[in-house]
């Protein structure tokens, strides 16, 4: 590894991200997967992501000239969770992670454009094109799950992926190419909305994530009952994964406390708040995503579902 890129992956380090590699750019070696994933309709109303496919097919469309990208893990996990109800998935029980890994990326850029005076660099967190969980597994930092997810080996899958790309010449990774799911399947029997057609592949329609999040308008019965008690996201196919259940390690980064008021909100008090207290309660959180009347949604079926579940 050269002095450089040994130099970045320790700025990296001291920044406070968990994990660092680098990945060449090339054709995303799942393109054809990502073709009949968008054909057969599992994206949802996700229409963006057809808009960006070319670029998430081959990352080098995305900034002209760059090389490399370096890849960032940043842990969020806080400890084991008992089922119960108005659940909320533990990346949104702090501040919006957008707001805390944007500006780490950005510092990250600066220590690249310092080792590297002619460099020039663009940054992505869980926002336009970059296919993160692809570029972390050529960068060698995990394996893509059955359930999706990027999965290092040493602190499971609970993590945020920030991607910076860059026209430094930086010397890649080896790819992390082994896939050490062997035959588990406990991610995809956990699923209470068998949102998994196969391992690998995600029916967003069917999932609780896709439901409270990205879903615009009103829920139909059936989406109602899938959401169960879930008033944002969902953990359960981390959860169960033996990986985070041996290796995941509770965050002590200081910017991912816990705001009890977003990891263990009141449905019914959420059905009574206006714009104003909204936002005063749930700003620089993961709420404002689906905003008051997304949330307020999720609590109406949440509720519905905890005095009358479907059967």
């Amino acid at each position: 590894m050269s002095t450089v890129s040994n130099e970045l992956k320790r700025r990296a380090l001291a920044l406070g991200f968990d994990a660092v590699g680098i990945a060449p750019l090339e054709e995303n070696p799942h393109a054809a997967a990502l073709d009949r994933w968008l054909e057969a309709g599992y994206a949802g109303t996700m229409t963006y992501l057809a808009r960006q496919a070319a670029k998430r097919k081959d990352p080098r469309l995305i900034m002209p000239g760059a090389k490399c990208a370096v890849v960032t893990l940043t842990n969020y996990w806080h400890g084991p969770t008992q089922p119960g109800s108005g659940r909320v998935a533990q990346y949104a029980w702090s501040t919006d992670y957008h707001q805390v890994i944007g500006p780490r990326l950005e510092r990250l850029a600066a220590a690249i454009a310092d080792l590297v005076p002619t460099a020039q660099c663009r940054t992505y967190v869980d926002a336009g094109p970059a296919p993160e969980r692809d570029l972390a597994q050529r960068a060698g930092l995990g394996w893509i799950g059955k359930n999706t997810m990027l999965i290092d080996p040493a602190i499971g899958s609970f993590t945020f992926i920030g991607i910076v790309l860059t026209d430094a010449a930086l010397e890649p990774d080896p790819s992390f190419d082994a896939d050490r799911c062997g035959t588990c399947r406990a991610c995809l029997a956990a699923c209470p909305t068998s949102a998994f057609p196969e391992p690998h592949v995600l029916d967003a329609r069917r999932c609780i994530s896709y439901l409270t999040i990205e879903r615009r308008g009103a829920f139909t019965a059936t989406e109602r009952g899938h959401v169960g008690e879930w008033l944002l996201g969902c953990d359960i196919c981390q959860d169960v994964c033996p990986w985070n259940v041996r290796f995941a390690r509770a965050t002590t980064d200081a910017a991912f406390a816990v705001r009890p008021e977003a990891a263990h909100p009141d449905a019914r008090e959420l059905l009574q708040l206006d714009s104003e207290s909204f936002d005063a309660r749930y700003g620089e959180t993961a709420f404002e995503r689906p905003g008051i009347d997304g949330m307020r949604r999720n609590a109406r079926a949440a509720l519905d579902n905890i005095e009358a579940p479907l059967s």
